[in-house]
């Protein structure tokens, strides 16, 4: 299977098309444009914080065989915008795969957090994923990505048949995080090489707006258990970055550690996005 190339873009008219454009407006962030295609639903519900909320949805719960998604996000100077989903992505038997691209532009002074589900592969999905983010020199990210091992509860533990993510984080087109995770039972059985874990997570952040995010991420961790259900690890990307990654024997736990680390992201935006969420 092809990966879905970074300069390919369908016209505003395809099937599961998105658009969201945010700008700086006198009373704070509003919404310049808003479009989504179905099988893409693009949620605004409201907050008490200082930016706008989107929750990507689908009209049939999930991707099916064929699906291919992309959005395009666009955050103007001195903005700030959450993107989320309503639930986990849900990747359904794909003899000819299913895909997602995201595509993001954060300008000046301005604030993107990508906070989606997990993704979880049911038995025989294919998916790709891409993300790219293009930051301005003083921009600043909060980006999330995680994976599930699908319905563990239905014996459709790690039993996809081909996973591929890629992110590009970069700033004046010099790449600040470039990432890749390629899973297939082409190298091995993939319940035996994933172990007890069940869910993987990677978060990373950047800029001068997330720095206290930043100085929490990079703290140092209590010593490792032996056999511990979750396995933390943490790194400083540059100046102003830092990353953080999961592995735990639960979705539950997984998105657990990753909350506590994002327990300062209410005083960021004004509003608590994870309130109700993990």
């Amino acid at each position: 299977m092809q990966a879905l190339a970074l300069e390919e873009t369908p016209s505003q008219h395809a099937a599961g098309r998105g658009v969201l454009a945010l700008e700086r407006g006198a009373r704070g962030t509003v919404v310049r444009a808003a479009r989504a295609n179905s099988p893409l639903k693009l949620l605004l519900p409201r907050n008490h914080g200082r930016g706008v909320w989107a929750y990507l949805a689908s009209f049939g719960g999930g991707l099916v065989d064929g699906d291919s998604v992309h959005v395009e996000v666009d955050v103007g100077a001195r903005a700030t915008g959450l993107l989320s989903t309503q639930s986990s992505t849900k990747v359904y038997r794909s003899p000819r795969g299913c895909r997602q691209a995201l595509h993001a532009r954060v300008a000046e002074e301005g604030l993107l957090v990508l906070l989606p589900d997990p993704v979880s592969c049911f038995a025989d999905a294919r998916y790709e994923q891409e993300t790219t983010v293009t930051l301005a020199p003083r921009a600043s990210l909060v980006l999330l990505d995680a994976l599930s091992c699908g319905r563990a509860a239905r014996g459709e533990r790690w039993a996809f048949a081909h996973y591929l993510s890629r992110t590009l984080i970069q700033r004046e087109g010099v790449p600040l995080f470039l990432d890749a995770l390629r899973l297939t039972p082409e190298e091995g059985a993939l319940p035996a090489r994933m172990g007890r874990f069940e869910a993987l997570a990677t978060l990373a952040v950047f800029g001068p707006e997330v720095a206290p995010l930043r100085e929490a991420l990079l703290r140092p961790l209590a010593p490792l258990r032996r056999r511990a259900s979750v396995i933390e690890t943490t790194s400083p990307l540059g100046e102003d970055g830092a990353l953080l990654r999961v592995a735990a024997t639960s979705v539950e736990e997984a998105m657990s550690a990753v909350k506590a680390r994002l327990r300062l992201l209410p005083q960021v935006l004004g509003d608590d996005p994870l309130a109700r969420k993990w």
